[in-house]
C-alpha cells in the first residue's frame, strides 16, 4: 500500500485504571493496515495492570495528570508525527482507521477531522446508549475531531486544561473560530461502554457537571444548542428512528431527561 504522503502519525491514548479495555483498543491499533505509527500512552498513576499491558504494544508510555486534557497535551508533546490522533482507552478502531486520514489529508486541505461512533457493550441501557449516539452521525454541533494536524493542535493551544468534559468541544470551538478545515471519515470507532445502568450514567454526568458548568459559561450561544434536546436528537430523526424502535426511543428520552436534569445548576 502506497500513499502520495506517508507521513508519521502519533497515536495518543490517555488511561487510568483502563485494563478492562486497553488490550483490545491498542490491539485495535497494531492491527491497522496503515503501519507508519507511533503508540503513545499517557497514563494518570493508574493501580490495575493498565501499566503492564501498556508495555505490550508500546515502550512510549508515560505518566501525567492531574485529567484527559493534561495527559493528551503531554502526548502531543512527546509525540514524533505530522500528526496526532488523541482517543480514550475505551475505543476500538476499525482496521483502516488511520489509512482513512491519511486518505482524506492526501486529498483534502482540511487540517482536522471528525472520526464517527458506535456504542458496544452489555446491557439494555447500553443498547439505548447505542441508539441515542446513532442520532450524532453527522451532527457538526455534537461531533468533535480526534486527528489532527500536530501542529495546527498546538498552534491553537490544545486541550483546556481546566475541562475534564466537553474538551473536545471546546477545541472544536477554537478550530472553527479561527476558519480550520475539519473533514469527517466514515469509518465508525467502537467505544465500549461497558454494561450501562439509568442510574450509572446520571451519576456519571454528574460527576462532570463541574466542567460542564464551566463549559456552558464559557461558550453560553453555543451551549445552549449543544445542550438543546431537539438539536440533538431532530424531530425528522426522532420519527424515523422512533417508528423503528419505539421502545428504545422512550428509554432513552427517559436516560437523556435524568443526564441533562443531573448537570443542571
Amino acid at each position: 500500500m502506497t500513499f502520495k504522503n506517508n507521513p508519521l502519525v502519533s497515536v495518543i491514548i490517555t488511561t487510568k485504571n483502563s485494563e478492562r479495555t486497553l488490550d483490545l483498543c491498542l490491539k485495535s491499533l497494531k492491527d491497522q493496515t496503515y503501519k507508519n505509527f507511533e503508540i503513545i500512552v499517557v497514563d494518570n498513576n493508574s493501580t490495575d495492570k493498565t501499566i503492564e499491558i501498556a508495555y505490550n504494544y508500546t515502550n512510549k508510555v508515560y505518566n501525567k495528570g492531574p485529567e484527559r486534557s493534561a495527559q493528551r497535551n503531554y502526548g502531543a508533546e512527546k509525540a514524533k508525527g505530522e500528526y496526532v490522533l488523541i482517543h480514550d482507552s475505551d475505543i476500538y478502531f476499525n482496521i483502516d482507521s488511520i489509512k482513512e486520514c491519511i486518505e482524506i489529508i492526501n486529498n483534502t486541505n482540511v487540517k482536522a477531522i471528525i472520526l464517527p461512533e458506535i456504542s458496544v457493550g452489555k446491557g439494555y441501557w447500553t443498547k439505548v446508549k447505542a441508539f441515542e449516539r446513532s442520532f450524532y452521525v453527522g451532527n457538526d454541533l455534537i461531533e468533535a475531531s480526534r486527528f489532527f494536524n500536530k501542529q495546527t493542535f498546538q498552534d491553537i493551544g490544545g486541550y483546556d486544561k481546566n475541562l475534564t468534559a466537553c474538551e473536545d468541544w471546546d477545541l472544536q470551538n477554537r478550530l472553527n473560530e479561527k476558519e480550520i478545515k475539519t473533514g469527517r471519515a466514515k469509518l465508525f470507532l467502537k467505544h465500549d461502554e461497558g454494561k450501562l445502568n439509568l442510574f450509572g450514567s446520571s451519576k456519571k454526568k454528574s460527576y462532570y457537571s463541574k466542567w460542564i458548568n464551566i463549559y456552558k459559561n464559557k461558550y453560553p450561544k453555543i451551549s445552549k444548542k449543544q445542550f438543546s434536546f431537539f438539536e440533538r436528537f431532530s424531530p425528522k430523526k426522532i420519527i424515523q428512528k422512533g417508528f423503528s424502535h419505539p421502545i428504545l426511543l422512550i428509554s432513552m428520552i427517559i436516560m437523556k431527561g435524568m443526564e441533562l436534569r443531573s448537570v443542571r445548576r
